[in-house]
């Protein structure tokens, strides 16, 4: 049985999730904490921090603030230029832009800042897409890995100590930024919050015809050369309560489009609208843990108590784990084009990576599916 957090709706199987004695999940009583915090002082922190890196001579820019166009990004640049500081906007482009992630990335430029983006190579990225579903189940494996290179990569070439991350997904500190020592960010920091699952950069070297200098982006930089620089980071989740929806509500005051619908596996239109690809991670996030993005969302409105955990049950069990036949009106077929795969064969890799322990099965063992192709899980509920 998959053993449910009693206080939101995240199962246990999810990586880094801990539920203790009473039954409530560690990312529940990390927000629970935040009551505590004193967000004034966090404030002046922030400004202390900021006011540090601040180029006084207005010779180089800022800061570095890596940005995909989305709500949280697009909040980043309002927020610091609320704060005076003039940015840097990165971006590391993504695996498949979608006709939306295109406006909302226009639309941070046109907030008044300078902006460079990072494109790798579409036909080397290609292939990392097929290795990175085939070998670790992340299609979109050299995006999450060059989200976190590429922006610190612009930060060594152009000499900006400072990047300012948006949220602390661990909820525990501030970044090495707000070390009084040891601030650098090194290659050991920035592989925690990395999305490697396991495939290191060097692996892919002689997969499918790859050299090393077709994974120039995909590098970090040497730690001799951060040192150079200084580079450090923040995360502004850790200095503002950090809250999508407060977010996208800001974002959209200051141009942020949203999907027309909710999207695929989600009950938000505010939120990964940038890849077409995102329905497949996410439904391999489903097929390997037994949650979703609706799961995701649901808990955080639950913890802020905007919903019940029983009307956000009912979400999850209406909207988690669709199989991901198209998203944001781009069919799966087309999404696989650029990778040389059939949807036969993305079934297959689909089945190897199913933990069949969350789902039901007939008497024969064979995984049993809706109507739509989705997989049932065996328990939505501690029951």
């Amino acid at each position: 049985m998959i053993v449910y957090c009693k206080n939101c709706v995240m199962p246990a199987t999810k990586p880094d999730l801990k539920i203790n004695e009473a039954g409530i999940c560690n990312a529940c009583e990390s927000f629970q904490e935040r009551s505590e915090i004193n967000w004034d002082d966090r404030r002046a922190e922030l400004e202390a921090v900021l006011e540090k890196y601040r180029n006084k001579k207005g010779e180089n820019w800022d800061c570095v603030i890596p940005v995909s166009g989305g709500k949280d990004s697009t909040f980043q640049v309002v927020k610091l230029l609320e704060l005076g500081m003039n940015p840097l906007c990165v971006t590391a482009t993504t695996c498949a832009l979608t006709d939306v992630g295109k406006e909302n990335i226009e639309n941070i430029k046109k907030l008044g800042v300078d902006y460079v983006e990072m494109s790798p190579n579409p036909l080397v990225r290609a292939k990392l897409n097929r290795i990175g579903l085939e070998e670790v189940g992340d299609i979109s494996w050299p995006e999450h890995v060059g989200i976190f290179t590429i922006p610190v990569r612009a930060a060594v070439q152009y000499n900006i100590p400072l990047i300012i991350w948006g949220e602390n997904s661990q909820n525990e500190y501030g970044g090495p930024a707000a070390a009084a020592e040891n601030n650098i960010l090194d290659r050991r920091w920035l592989e925690e919050f990395g999305g490697l699952l396991g495939l290191r950069v060097d692996d892919l070297i002689g997969q499918d015809g790859i050299s090393r200098r077709d994974l120039i982006p995909y590098f970090y930089p040497e730690d001799e050369e951060l040192q150079a620089v200084g580079v450090t980071g923040l995360f502004l989740g850790h200095y503002i309560p950090w809250d999508g929806l407060s977010n996208a509500l800001v974002a959209s005051a200051f141009g942020f489009t949203v999907s027309e619908n909710i999207t695929l596996g989600s009950m938000v239109n505010y939120e990964n609208l940038d890849n077409y690809q995102t329905a497949i991670h996410e439904y391999f996030k489903y097929l390997k843990f037994g949650f979703g993005r609706a799961s995701d969302h649901a808990s955080l409105h639950i913890r802020r108590k905007r919903i019940t955990r029983e009307t956000g049950m009912e979400i999850v069990k209406r909207l988690d784990g669709k199989f991901p036949w198209e998203y944001l009106g781009q069919s799966l077929k087309e999404t696989l084009k650029p990778l040389e795969m059939t949807v036969e064969e993305f079934i297959k890799v689909c089945d190897q990576f199913t933990n069949k322990k969350l789902f039901k099965k007939d008497s024969q063992g064979n995984l049993l599916r809706s109507e739509d192709g989705s997989l049932i899980k065996i328990n939505y509920d501690n029951q």
